[in-house]
């Protein structure tokens, strides 16, 4: 039979890893993610399967190969967590999950969205702290009057400019490439032109490693429109954290909404307390501009929804290259 280890699977996943399971793989499901201390639990394994924040580094990918592991694959879309060049050396197949449902992260960037503008964030904060007052920050926009700029439209991009469409928004985006669907929802424009006009900037575009790092810096945001809102539901390696939050500080953004942060497998998914604290200084600080910044905990695609299709588009990836020798979700090098 053959074997999966999966890891970072949480606690409400393993019902729909067992039930899905159509093809009747022996799985081992691991809830902490990948790394070097927990590697040891594949041994003896056919097949691996990540998620987000997993740890597909050369060394952990030499230690698999030498236990005769052959396919590591990743339940996301993104696979910037594993290293493709030191799996095609090891003679290690990689494939992932090209799509799963596109509201399970557009919706949760919509959320951010409303949040930050009609600031309830600030106002449930005071409330909580037995304040009840109605000062001049929580005074508000209403969404229909608003300009929402999508900077990148695919799936994803294009259902939240669905939804902020249907509370009656005006909706731009920029990509470079333009989708013909897109356009019966929102207008292009160029990059100059969404930054100037959004009131609310949402971030859906892949992080290129080499290519478009911290392209969200100083630059970028001196360009935004001031007062206005950015949302990350993208990958925090496209942002300049430090630029970001001094954007903050200043007043050129009125809020920040992320569910994502750099250097994030050493910090989502712990519980931080005083005999083991936080150490990391951006995230800390962007902590201390709560409701300013709001930051969630990568649960983008944490829905019912968008885990079965992980879940199951991953199996059929399993069942593809075992039954066929190929699967049209292999990621190889470019």
């Amino acid at each position: 039979m053959f074997k999966i280890t999966a890891y970072g699977v949480r606690k409400n996943e393993v019902d729909y890893f067992n039930k899905l399971n159509i093809y009747n793989f022996e799985l081992n499901l691991v809830s902490d993610n990948l790394s070097t201390d927990n590697v040891v639990l594949a041994k003896g394994s056919n097949g691996v399967l990540l998620r987000a924040n997993n740890d597909g580094s050369r060394t952990i990918l030499n230690q698999l190969s030498d236990w005769g592991i052959k396919y590591v694959f990743t339940r996301t879309v993104g696979y910037d967590h594993i290293d493709l060049e030191a799996a095609a050396s090891f003679g290690i197949t990689v494939a992932r999950v090209p799509s799963y449902s596109p509201y399970s992260v557009a919706e949760l960037a919509l959320n951010l969205g409303l949040m930050l503008s009609r600031h309830t964030a600030m106002a449930t904060s005071n409330t909580s702290l037995e304040n009840f007052q109605v000062n001049s920050d929580l005074f508000a926009r209403e969404i229909h009057d608003l300009t929402i700029g999508i900077f990148g439209v695919g799936r994803i991009g294009l259902t939240e400019a669905r939804l902020y469409k249907g509370l009656g928004a005006t909706v731009i985006g920029y990509d470079v490439n333009e989708n013909e669907d897109a356009k019966n929802t929102l207008s292009f424009v160029s990059e100059d032109e969404i930054l100037r006009h959004s009131d609310i900037l949402s971030l859906h575009v892949p992080h290129i490693k080499g290519q478009n790092d911290k392209f969200v810096n100083k630059s970028f945001i001196d360009r935004m429109k001031s007062g206005s809102i950015l949302i990350n539901t993208a990958r925090a390696e496209i942002t300049n954290q430090s630029d970001i939050i001094e954007a903050i500080k200043s007043g050129k953004l009125d809020g920040f909404g992320t569910d994502v942060v750099i250097n994030e497998r050493d910090i989502f998914g712990k519980k931080f307390t005083a005999t083991n604290p936080l150490t990391d200084f951006s995230v800390k600080e962007m902590l201390s501009l709560y409701p300013k910044v709001v930051i969630t905990p990568h649960i983008g695609s944490n829905t019912v929804e968008a885990v079965s299709d992980m879940i199951r588009i991953s199996y059929q990836n399993f069942h593809d290259i075992l039954a066929n020798g190929t699967s049209e979700n292999e990621i190889g090098i470019n």
